[in-house]
């Protein structure tokens, strides 16, 4: 039976160290082949899917603060690319047609993005995999989700880490943390919540872009938002 889905089309961000698993460091490939199963049933379901990943699993600037930091961007957005290549490829064990579309070139490993060729892609059915973040340095792939997102027409921003969606404090520092289930974009930025790059939250909240901040790493969680459940943190305009 076909899912009935709230969304056409998805940008999915999982950051790099949700697909390192409990390892911290590379990649959980069990881990990556759930999602990717995921991904498929939104696919199945006529929901066209964009994903950035980010590149912690890999790489980080600030873990070489000496280096100087656009050197060290451009080492986490190459990251970022390692990163698609390895889902394309579990991506492709479950039968779709993925393609890696990066910020600057990377042939013959991937196409050069361009908004009308992600597009076409999305309406073809192919999940495209957008990598090298902004192709710039100083800006965070949480940025790159953003700017993509709006660029392709999505309907929403699905952020996906290890925490079950946005809290008041760090909850896996202070267990008394608590959890918001809605919050507007505003209150975001003036608490300083640490959900996103407050550059990418000013840009979804400038085109009402809406963001659904939530645990990616457990089963089912996909499903639910995009058949309209309530999960994790939705950050949206004034309620």
């Amino acid at each position: 039976m076909k899912l009935r889905t709230c969304y056409g089309r998805i940008l999915l961000k999982i950051s790099g160290e949700t697909l390192a698993g409990e390892n911290r460091f590379g990649f959980d490939f069990g881990l990556i082949r759930r999602l990717a199963g995921e991904v498929k049933e939104s696919q199945a379901a006529g929901v066209q899917t964009a994903i950035v990943l980010g590149g912690g699993n890999i790489w980080r600037s600030r873990m070489a603060p000496e280096m100087e930091r656009v050197a060290a961007d451009y080492m986490g957005m190459t990251a970022t690319v390692l990163n698609a290549l390895a889902f394309q490829e579990i991506l492709k064990e479950e039968g779709l047609e993925p393609r890696v579309l990066t910020s600057f070139a990377m042939q013959p490993v991937a196409e050069p993005y361009l908004r009308s060729r992600a597009v076409r892609y999305l309406e073809e059915g192919k999940v495209i995999l957008l990598a090298g973040g902004t192709g710039s340095p100083y800006f965070t792939t949480d940025t790159c989700a953003a700017l993509r997102a709006l660029e392709i027409g999505a309907d929403v921003l699905l952020k996906g880490t290890r925490v079950d969606g946005v809290y008041d404090r760090d909850p896996e520092k202070d267990p008394s943390a608590e959890r918001f289930t809605d919050l507007e974009y505003q209150e975001v930025l003036r608490r300083g919540l640490g959900v996103m790059d407050l550059t990418a939250i000013a840009m979804c909240m400038e085109n009402k872009l809406p963001v659904v901040v939530f645990d990616v790493t457990r089963e089912g969680n996909l499903r639910k938002i995009i058949c309209g459940e309530t999960v994790g943190t939705n950050i949206k305009e004034a309620l």
